[in-house]
């Protein structure tokens, strides 16, 4: 069997979640040709399983990782003016239930020693308020912490637990579609440095003299490419896919974290538009917040050794919608509200530790050689969403530098995809609201709608929709069927999984049938005759 590679890359990135779909993006804006391939989809593992949160890493705080908040906070604080479309502000609660609790168990944590910390009070969490403050004042578009008593707090937050003395409010931001975030740094990239490529449903199979075999899953297709470097960016994966290249690691010992989205008028309600950041009785440290209409709840923080076994337990889910009792007392979760459950595997690094969340979420890079050669690889370890961009800036400094060529640009002041021209104010964002409405031949909802979902990549879509005829979808009435077709044309769809879960937010908010699986299977079909 020939091992010849069809093709040289001077980088080829492993991995399509959001670390390897950053690197990749800044590397094409530098003029480098990389192939970039997954397994599955853009954002089909970890990356679609998150608290789809941009934030600033509050918890950080308590063992001491400075400069990973800083980070955090001014990334999140990047990504709010790079992609407003899908990231904007959340104003976050933070009950307080003493003045003076959790002081001695912070200081332990602070200084690497165990401690339970189940009680946060209030002079802690003003300390650590104002500091984060300060490590996220660059670059800083949301206003400062401030805390309220007891009865205005149960005022705004109608149900709130009456032994909270206070709340302590702040900012974060909420990262509306994760999964088309992630397509359109893909998209960007490729106008960038069309030379470059990217394939989905591709894995890694083996190494050989230098040259790395590659197999399309769904056609069979195999192909052996080279590169100058290669990045291993597959998450809590990265041990397997160093397997197939003939090298033997233990970088990653990931946790699995869970989610559910319920509906539950009544919490939606008490929550007021706010997410809410809470420690647990059990000293976990839990969020829910408004999405889509309904209530996420999350998360879990459970080692798991196979990351392709991770599947949402029942006893997850349990805990989950009976937490939010230590907050609501009076608002009680059942398991039929429970309208979606999603989980994925955080790509930490293998740590001796018996409380999974005293594992660091900063990131770093492990440099191995492709076996028998000079080839580096480089295996990406931790990260987060909220410091996507700051990581993948650190990789792609250290592949110039293996390879000798300067940065002559950065993605710090590039807008991302439909953030590109995003209104600003009011004024312009009805002007353009009601342009889309008009290229839909729809009326102005509809225009919102497209707005809310594409950013001003809406302008293509609207167009195709007002050239149609149309039709709604049967399961899905709020989506065209052009709307859907234009996506199966245009956004590097392979199967119907990708617009359910990844293209659109069908999945997410619960609401996939047989019936609507099959509407769109029937149009992507259509699309790709």
């Amino acid at each position: 069997m020939s091992t010849v590679p069809s093709r040289h890359f001077p980088v080829i990135v492993v991995g399509a979640g959001i670390n390897g779909i950053g690197t990749f993006r800044d590397l094409c804006l530098q003029g480098v040709d990389c192939l970039l391939i997954d397994r599955g989809d853009f954002c089909s593992g970890a990356s679609e399983a998150s608290s789809r949160l941009m934030h600033g890493g509050l918890k950080y705080l308590e063992t001491g990782e400075f400069r990973l908040v800083r980070q955090s906070a001014e990334e999140r604080n990047v990504l709010l003016r790079n992609a407003p479309h899908f990231v904007t502000p959340l104003e976050t609660a933070l009950p307080v239930r003493s003045w003076f609790g959790g002081i001695v168990p912070s200081i332990k944590r602070f200084l690497g020693l165990k401690a339970k910390l189940n009680d946060r009070g209030a002079i802690i969490t003003k300390l650590g308020l104002t500091m984060y403050d300060a490590f996220g004042r660059r670059f800083r578009t949301m206003p400062v912490h401030r805390f309220i008593g007891a009865k205005r707090a149960r005022a705004e937050l109608k149900g709130l637990d009456p032994a909270i003395t206070a709340v302590g409010l702040y900012y974060e931001a909420r990262l509306d579609h994760a999964e088309r975030l992630g397509l359109e740094l893909v998209l960007d990239a490729l106008v960038d440095n069309p030379r470059s490529e990217a394939r989905t449903y591709t894995k890694v199979r083996s190494a050989a003299g230098g040259a790395i075999e590659i197999e399309d899953v769904l056609s069979g297709r195999r192909e052996w490419v080279s590169a100058d470097v290669v990045i291993n960016a597959g998450g809590a994966w990265i041990d397997g896919v160093n397997a197939a290249l003939g090298l033997t690691t233990r970088h990653m010992g990931g946790t699995k974290g869970s989610h559910v989205v319920v509906e539950r008028a009544d919490l939606l309600e008490a929550l007021a538009g706010r997410m809410v950041y809470f420690g647990s009785a059990d000293g976990r440290v839990n969020l829910l917040y408004p999405f889509k209409g309904r209530v996420l709840i999350g998360s879990t923080d459970i080692p798991v050794r196979h990351p392709d076994e991770a599947q949402v337990s029942e006893e997850e889910i349990a805990y989950m919608i009976g937490v939010v009792s230590e907050v609501f007392p009076e608002i009680r979760i059942r398991r039929e509200d429970v309208v979606y459950a999603f989980c994925g595997v955080r790509p930490l690094p293998n740590a001796d530790v018996d409380d999974p969340g005293a594992i660091s979420r900063d990131h770093s890079i492990a440099e191995e050689r492709l076996p028998g050669t000079d080839v580096p690889v480089l295996s990406l370890i931790g990260g987060k969403w909220t410091t996507y961009r700051g990581f993948s800036e650190e990789v792609v400094d250290k592949v110039l530098a293996l390879v000798g060529r300067p940065r002559r640009a950065s993605t710090a002041e590039l807008p991302i995809g439909g953030g590109r021209d995003f209104p600003t104010n009011p004024a312009t964002r009805a002007t353009l609201v009601r342009e889309l409405a008009r290229l839909a031949d729809e009326g102005e909802p509809v225009g919102e709608r497209l707005l809310c979902r594409y950013g001003t990549r809406a302008l293509a879509i609207a167009h195709a929709i007002g050239t149609s005829n149309k039709d709604t979808l049967r399961a899905a009435p709020d989506h065209h069927v052009a709307e859907i077709a234009w996506i199966a044309a245009n956004e590097w769809v392979r199967t119907a999984d990708d617009i359910l879960r990844r293209r659109t937010d069908l999945a997410l908010s619960g609401r996939v049938t047989p019936a609507l699986q099959e509407e769109i299977e029937a149009i992507r079909l259509a699309c790709a005759a």
